[in-house]
């Protein structure tokens, strides 16, 4: 007669982040869309409008502090802004636990918590995102890599506001044509554009670094997308892809970022499992 087989215990979430990508990952959790999940904590800069966002779908979640997160939970989904990303992602690391991030490009400043998570069996995950071919990028730095090239083309709204503008005085706002903003390498493009090129630290970091990753930026008042195209030259391969993401409720973010976070975490418990 078959033994009956325990029911594995859900894994604790703690989400980081309540806006667009944030919120979508309770939501899919608490319908039942993502199942092995349960939400242990969140956490927003406006705790009491988390609250009142949550009352319907989550309303026993515990709302708390960033720094509070990690008894709450066995992994942590980071989807706050930049400069919050140590003081989210270095208590899970710390603790042996995994983060899934979409700051990536906070990690270029932040390299001290990938020896931490080696140091205590942590890992930090980070999600395709809204970029596609990370994946044979990562098969090819297997091998050798001569170049990687990225093109960056967004809406006007999606890089209001990026420090790397305001420094240089790059007005946008008023653009009634294409302008190239930036040129430049991966780290640099990250340390000037945190909220909107973290693409480009992904594509880096899968490949040949950021300081030989090449990055152009285009803010182009036409356009009503983000796109991105990809570049690659390696031993195993030469390739190039582009992508055209519909942005979400913030024009920063394509609506395929959240749906990416969730495929990742679905992959955690998933018996097959797809992709590098």
């Amino acid at each position: 007669m078959p033994q009956d087989i325990p029911t594995p215990k859900p894994i604790r979430l703690a989400v980081a982040g309540l806006g667009a990508i944030g919120f979508g990952v309770v939501a899919a959790v608490q319908s039942g869309r993502l199942p092995g999940f349960e939400i242990g904590a969140v956490s927003a800069r406006d705790r009491d409008a988390a609250r009142e966002r949550l009352a319907e779908i989550a309303p026993d979640v515990p709302v708390v502090a960033v720094g509070e997160l990690e008894p709450y939970a066995d992994l942590v989904v980071e989807c706050a802004p930049a400069a919050l990303f140590p003081e989210i992602v270095g208590p899970f690391v710390r603790a042996g636990k995994k983060a899934v991030v979409l700051s990536v490009g906070a990690i270029l400043s932040s390299e001290h918590l990938v020896k931490l998570a080696a140091e205590n069996g942590g890992q930090i995950i980070a999600p395709s995102g809204a970029l596609l071919a990370l994946d044979a990028v990562t098969a090819a730095a297997e091998g050798s890599i001569e170049s990687v090239r990225m093109i960056t083309r967004k809406p006007v709204t999606g890089l209001l506001g990026a420090p790397y503008l305001d420094e240089h005085g790059i007005d946008i706002a008023s653009a009634t044509a294409p302008i190239r903003v930036f040129s430049g390498s991966a780290r640099e493009a990250a340390r000037g554009f945190p909220a909107n090129l973290n693409v480009g630290a992904a594509l880096a970091l899968s490949g040949i670094g950021p300081d030989r990753t090449t990055i152009e930026i285009w803010a182009d008042p036409a356009l009503t997308r983000n796109t991105h195209a990809i570049e690659v030259v390696a031993d195993s391969a030469s390739f190039s892809m582009s992508i055209e993401n519909v942005p979400s409720e913030n024009p920063k973010t394509g609506r395929i970022t959240a749906l990416s976070v969730i495929a990742t975490l679905r992959k955690m418990t998933a018996p097959l499992r797809m992709g590098t």
